[in-house]
């Protein structure tokens, strides 16, 4: 996929973005190259480069103040872009109407040295002529701090250092030093190349470097997207989702975010900018089950390592409520507070940091957790299979599930002035006995699989007369409610329901009728802390999809998968949320869940090999 501007100006702030990374940082470039996102050394610390979320609607043809890193080509006309195959290299082509141009390849480095993956807290950009003689500037502005402006600023023959007062940043060149520092246009008359990062020197000759970090970074892309399970139809798009996913995954820890930024608002002027650089354990089953229908087992093993931790550290504590979103290193802070400073995404404050849901009950969390462990027991691919001592923790997670199944929570909406006994924690609850019971089987444990399963009965039992409305005729988001939410939709993949039971099917329906705006759905229609919703949630509507094609309804699904696609961006990507007439994406970005959402429902849509050919 390759997009083209044909304008040189227009700065203006959108999520037509591509996302390059290496499992320990990350970067988001827009349509003229420039680098608008980026934190180090990790995901979750403040951004050095924060343009995109410190502008104003109408900055038009201006450069942002700070927060950003350009490499300008004079007179350019036309910008086109595009990942190298299978891979998380984005090529920039930039030329002129006087035949110059030039290309930019934008990658961070990762591939295997020394019997152990090589991911530096740093980005390569690459530059070379293609015709002409052109000529480029080069800006480079990083805010060190939440958009503060570096104290300091230090050179040496090939570097520049931007010092704060937490962090020192790097950019190590073999362009002209002065010309990079007072932006001053040279000719492109050899490759040139880029390092920003950490403040570490680079011990060997630059241009030797570079080549060598990307050819040996293109050759681990490529091999990773060569181990993976695809579906014969979508393949380019689940490719590119799935790449997407691993570079939302902080392989340190296991852990993976929910979006590399924070906010974005999920529609303009609605307060609702959140900081989506965490890990969810609403997440968890999303995750691994797409991963593992992907067969990146890895990847799966690792963020299963996250989660067990999570339940060893939970257990130790002897607290009674399982947060529902952690660090990606599970230490640290979460609390929540506004940077004055940035102006926000298109001028939307507030811009925000930490979450403050990290405080809420949310009591999906232990369904969460025994669900994404469940592969552990059952997948003969691990390394590290599901043992008894495992099984004991989960049995804790349990025993909460039961004790809070009935009770009061913010929900899987994690609303903020309102408490109810929501559907889906309810469900989840039962969903964390049902598991439980089969590892137990899995184990030969009768004794705890009789338990669990006498558990499992009952809470079904009572969640059903609670969440079921005759008067309605479906089921509804709360007990003894009236409403409907998306999360209703993931009954029968949960297994609470089978596909074919008349009270889904019938829910199903309600959710069409009631939900759906156009190709997009929203999570509920009601009001709530905020005010209504006006942008679909994306992975509602993948959520749909599934749900059609599960009830039999599959040539529907497969036609609203294919226009819920056009909703990507030019790269190929998605964000948490998309206008309702426009189809604009808006929220955090790349998020997690909607390209989850893709890749599950590409893999249930699709034909199999053998029908293909």
């Amino acid at each position: 996929m390759t997009v083209s501007t044909t304008t040189a100006g227009r700065h203006s702030a959108s999520l037509d973005l591509g996302v390059i990374g290496n499992c320990s940082i990350a970067a988001l470039i827009d349509r003229r190259a420039h680098i608008v996102w980026g934190c180090f050394p990790r995901f979750d610390r403040d951004p050095v480069f924060c343009s995109l979320i410190d502008n104003k609607a109408d900055d038009g043809d201006a450069l942002p103040e700070k927060g950003f890193f350009a490499i300008e080509m004079v007179g350019m006309t036309r910008c086109e872009q595009s990942y190298l195959d299978n891979t998380a290299i984005l090529s920039s082509v930039l030329s002129d109407d006087s035949g110059n141009a030039i290309e930019i390849l934008d990658f961070a480095p990762r591939f295997v040295r020394y019997e152990r993956f090589f991911r530096p807290p740093q980005l390569v950009r690459r530059v070379r002529r293609i015709s002409g003689r052109p000529r480029i500037r080069v800006i480079v502005k990083p805010c060190l701090g939440l958009g503060e402006e570096p104290d300091e600023m230090t050179r040496g023959s090939n570097h520049v250092r931007f010092v704060g007062a937490d962090q020192t940043i790097r950019l190590t060149t073999d362009a002209p030093i002065s010309y990079v520092i007072e932006g001053i246009p040279f000719a492109v008359d050899r490759p040139f190349s880029f390092f920003i990062g950490s403040d570490e020197a680079l011990r060997a000759e630059i241009e030797t470097t570079s080549r060598e970090f990307l050819d040996k970074t293109t050759d681990y892309w490529r091999d990773w997207v060569r181990s993976l399970s695809i579906p014969f139809d979508w393949q380019r798009e689940v490719i590119r989702a799935a790449i997407t996913l691993k570079l939302c995954s902080f392989e340190e820890s296991g852990a993976i975010v929910a979006a590399l930024t924070t906010s974005i608002p999920e529609a303009p002027g609605t307060q609702r900018n959140w900081d989506y650089r965490f890990c969810w354990l609403r997440d968890a089953y999303f995750v691994v089950h797409a991963l593992n229908r992907l067969g990146t087992t890895r990847t799966m093993e690792d963020y299963l390592g996250f989660i067990t931790n999570i339940v060893d550290t939970f257990t130790e504590s002897g607290a009674e409520h399982l947060p529902p979103l952690y660090p990606i290193t599970r230490g640290g802070a979460l609390d929540e507070f506004e940077a004055p400073n940035l102006s926000g995404y298109r001028g939307h404050q507030p811009v925000r940091f930490g979450n403050g849901a990290a405080t809420q009950i949310q009591n999906d969390g232990y369904g969460a957790v025994v669900l994404a462990a469940t592969h552990s027991f059952f997948d003969q691919r691990l390394i590290q299979p599901g043992k008894d001592s495992l099984f004991g923790q989960l049995e804790r997670m349990g025993e909460l599930a039961i004790a809070y199944f009935d009770k009061p929570d913010a929900g899987p909406w994690e609303l903020r002035e309102k408490e109810a006994v929501h559907s889906f924690s309810s469900v989840m609850c039962w969903a964390a006995c049902d598991r439980l019971a089969r590892i137990a089987g899995t184990l030969g444990r009768a004794d705890r699989k009789e338990y669990w399963k006498g558990e499992s009965k009952r809470l079904k039992g009572v969640i059903s007369d609670h969440i079921w409305n005759e008067e309605k005729g479906h089921f509804v988001s709360t007990f003894g409610g009236t409403e409907l939410d998306a999360t209703l939709l993931l009954f029968a993949e949960l297994g609470f329901v089978k596909p074919d039971d008349p009270r889904f099917i019938a829910t199903v329906e309600a959710i069409g009728r009631d939900l759906t705006r156009g190709d997009l759905l929203l999570r509920y229609a009601t009001q709530d802390d905020f005010g209504f919703m006006h942008t679909g949630f994306l992975i509602c509507a993948f959520w749909y999809v599934d749900a059609l094609h599960a009830i039999g309804r599959s040539d529907e699904a497969k036609e609203l998968f294919g226009r819920i696609l056009k909703r990507r961006n030019n790269f190929g990507l998605l964000s948490e949320d998309a206008d309702l007439k426009t189809g604009e994406l808006w929220g955090n970005f790349p998020q997690t869940y909607s390209m989850v959402g893709l890749i599950n429902s590409a893999m249930r849509l699709s034909r199999n090999w053998e029908e293909a050919f």
